[in-house]
């Protein structure tokens, strides 16, 4: 599933495809995709005729802006979006497409048929779901260590499945919370409430630096993930953990493990990331 660093690069790609673009008509090969409102034919009606202003994003939702309403989007596993010709085929796989005046069609494609898509009117879209309930940004001013901490020693979960929780912070998935709790020497299987004050301070550091380091690189191209232009992210070359089960860790040389953590595969170094603390030096 794309995470915050993904979603924001399709976010960015997405803009420079579609801002300006008026949407003539829409088609829904897959009316389970559209979650609000209930009716296609109201999704369809609402959005005819509006211009793309803008496109957003909140966690790992993409928000696309018209003169009027917020169209929520959620990639989910495999969802992908693409700017084509009225003329060039769609496949099967081809659930909805915005046909613009210039011709021109933005394709939502999805294999699993996972993704979800939400519209509201301007200004609602933060007030119901799925966005009411989401916790902050990583990069917002909100996010400090201060409430990092609050917030880890009010549950007596595990770390790993207390990061992913997008209530508590938005944006973190499977890849990058392996990848920060790497960097913070932190093991996956620690209580979230039993991290030091000193580790709390790494954490929030790395969990900033990793993500903001996999934007820059366009994101981690994990088994079919591309961006609105098919380009690939590269952050995947710098992985430390995740993904390298069995292969030298880049610190230490310890062959890196993969365990089962809330339910989601785990990537991470028994040597570095000792279960009572720190690594060994």
């Amino acid at each position: 599933m794309p995470e915050l660093p993904e979603v924001e690069t399709v976010r960015k790609t997405l803009k420079n495809l579609v801002l300006h673009k008026t949407i003539q008509s829409i088609t829904i090969n897959w009316p389970k995709i559209i979650k609000s409102p209930v009716e296609t034919e109201q999704f369809m009606d609402a959005l005819k005729g509006e211009t793309i202003e803008d496109v957003g994003r909140r966690g790992k939702f993409l928000i696309l802006y018209t003169n009027h309403y917020a169209l929520v989007s959620h990639l989910r596993m495999e969802g992908r979006y693409g700017l084509f010709s009225k003329d060039e085929p769609s496949d099967k796989h081809t659930h909805v497409i915005f046909h613009f005046s210039d011709g021109t069609e933005l394709r939502y494609r999805d294999v699993r048929k996972f993704g979800t898509m939400h519209l509201y009117k301007k200004g609602e879209e933060f007030l119901k779901p799925p966005l009411v309930q989401l916790g902050p940004e990583p990069f917002s001013e909100e996010f400090t260590k201060e409430y990092l901490e609050a917030k880890l020693k009010q549950t007596s979960r595990k770390i790993k499945p207390a990061l992913l929780d997008q209530n508590l912070l938005v944006g973190l998935g499977n890849i990058y919370v392996d990848e920060a709790l790497f960097r913070s020497a932190i093991h996956p299987e620690r209580i979230a409430s039993s991290l030091t004050e000193e580790e709390v301070t790494i954490l929030h550091k790395e969990i900033i630096a990793t993500l903001s380091e996999a934007v820059k690189m366009g994101g981690s191209t994990i088994r079919s993930y591309v961006n609105s232009q098919g380009e690939i992210g590269m952050f995947q070359l710098e992985l430390f953990a995740y993904g390298r089960k069995g292969e030298e860790c880049k610190r230490c040389g310890t062959p890196l493990e993969k365990i089962t953590v809330g339910g989601r595969g785990t990537h991470y170094c028994p040597n570095c990331q000792k279960i009572s603390g720190f690594p060994v030096s």
